[in-house]
């Protein structure tokens, strides 16, 4: 009976031999195939930038901040969720929260007066930090895009050129770059580039858009969810700190909304003001014309009849009796002597 062999052992004689070794190929027979070297997946590689991203929300916000979140989180597969923060509570907390989740970057969705929408962008614990007002909000869900792309696969960051012109926009380039990009080789990622996350700069503003990419020709098709940032303070601590920018463009909802309140009152005065001097004017006194006296060049006088005083009574006109009548009341005569008689 043949002995046990140990697992992976040889028999004598025969060694291991590289792939990669040249004298490989000279020793082997002739009609053996070749052997190429495989490299290992790209999923096997080692998870070198462990960058977290925690994304939360305040209490109070409403159903469309709620799905904004969720598809950022699904966008992002290195984030994290957390409950709901208190409105009491002080922005220095995330900090805390961040470390007890393990996450060193944050996005946190602060509601007030349940219509107005905050993001706050920070670096924790030691900064920086950029708080934008979020406008003109629409999910994936709201946007029904054709688009469709793998879950959990790497975004490819587009940046407009005037990103690197401006030093404050060159800030929040690198922090935009820290937070949405995807590491490479992190475990819940997927080894493919299949959609593209861009940030444009217009009307003093940051839109960001989501964009599939459908071909090799790299054509585009819009998946969601998209945005508008309007920048408001760049701190330099994480949510507090001294200020180093402060956006001189922006105004904020409360002052918006009372300018939109103010020009309707105006437009309500300016009419009542019309209406007011409209009936001043009907109640003034008409300015008399003065009289022409070319007027009367082309008037012919009528001619003047004597006036006639009439001094005798006109005759009374002769009354014409109706024949009728008398027959009408001898025949009611008859008729009443008929009926005593019956």
């Amino acid at each position: 009976a043949a002995g046990k062999r140990k697992r992976g052992a040889l028999p004598p004689g025969k060694g291991k031999r590289a792939r990669n070794d040249p004298g490989a190929a000279e020793t082997a027979p002739a009609g053996a195939p070749q052997e190429y070297s495989i490299p290992p997946p790209v999923s096997q590689g080692k998870w070198k930038n462990k960058e977290r991203v925690l994304i939360f929300s305040s209490r109070g916000i409403n159903f469309r901040t709620r799905h904004l979140m969720q598809d950022l989180r699904t966008l992002m597969p290195h984030s994290k969720a957390d409950t709901k923060m208190d409105r009491k509570d002080q922005l220095f907390v995330i900090n805390e929260v961040c470390e007890m989740k393990n996450c060193n970057k944050c996005i946190f969705f602060e509601a007030k007066k349940k219509q107005d929408l905050y993001m706050w962008l920070s670096n924790t614990p030691q900064g920086p930090s950029a708080k934008f007002l979020v406008q003109n909000v629409h999910t994936l869900a709201e946007l029904k895009m054709t688009g469709n792309c793998l879950r959990g696969s790497r975004p490819l960051l587009s940046f407009d050129p005037i990103f690197d012109k401006e030093p404050h926009y060159a800030l929040l380039k690198e922090l935009f770059i820290q937070i949405f990009s995807t590491p490479q080789y992190h475990p819940k990622s997927q080894p493919f580039v299949d959609h593209v996350f861009t940030f444009s700069v217009t009307d003093e503003r940051i839109w960001f858009r989501n964009y599939q990419i459908i071909e090799e020709d790299a054509s585009l098709v819009e998946i969601g969810p998209r945005f508008v940032l309007n920048l408001i303070k760049i701190f330099q601590g994480s949510f507090g700190g001294p200020t180093l920018y402060e956006n001189p463009h922006y105004q904020s909802p409360n002052t918006h909304r009372r300018l939109i309140r103010l020009s309707v009152a105006a437009k309500f005065r300016e009419k009542q003001h019309v209406k007011e001097v409209q009936k001043m004017k009907k109640k003034g006194t008409k300015v008399l014309v003065k009289e022409d006296p070319t007027e009367v060049v082309f008037e012919t006088p009528a001619e003047e009849k004597p006036v006639e005083i009439q001094l005798v009574k006109p005759e009374s006109k002769a009354r014409v009796k109706d024949k009728k009548k008398p027959r009408k009341i001898q025949r009611k005569k008859q008729k009443k002597l008929f009926r005593t008689e019956a």
